[in-house]
């Protein structure tokens, strides 16, 4: 705890570290919403602000390049974080599930 006490820049960024995802045309409530496959509740998890989702934590979407590939091809594996987000929603009567980009939150 000593070490929280010297550095609180670093605690107010790890607080105010969020991310946004948007909902594309045609989702409409009720919908679902999960995050790595696991479903998140909202008031709890995220908060839904008219067609955005505000995630109270850092999320993001690994870019493998062709270098990270090519090393992957032998079996060397390099691990980074890869969050995903799927909502899940009735349109005309059919199911669907429509996964989000996931972008940093600019306004806080």
């Amino acid at each position: 705890m000593e070490g929280l006490l010297d550095t609180p820049g670093r605690i107010i960024a790890a607080v105010t570290d969020t991310s946004i995802a948007r909902l594309p045309a045609g989702v409409e409530m009720p919908f679902e919403v999960y995050l790595n496959g696991v479903r998140q509740l909202e008031g709890t998890d995220f908060e839904a602000e008219g067609r955005v989702l505000r995630f109270p934590r850092r999320l993001a979407h690994d870019r493998v390049s062709g270098w990270r590939w090519l090393v992957g091809a032998f079996g060397i594996g390099t691990y980074r974080q890869d969050d995903s987000i799927d909502v899940h929603y009735l349109r005309d009567g059919t199911s669907r599930v429509a996964q989000l980009k996931i972008e940093p939150d600019g306004e806080r």
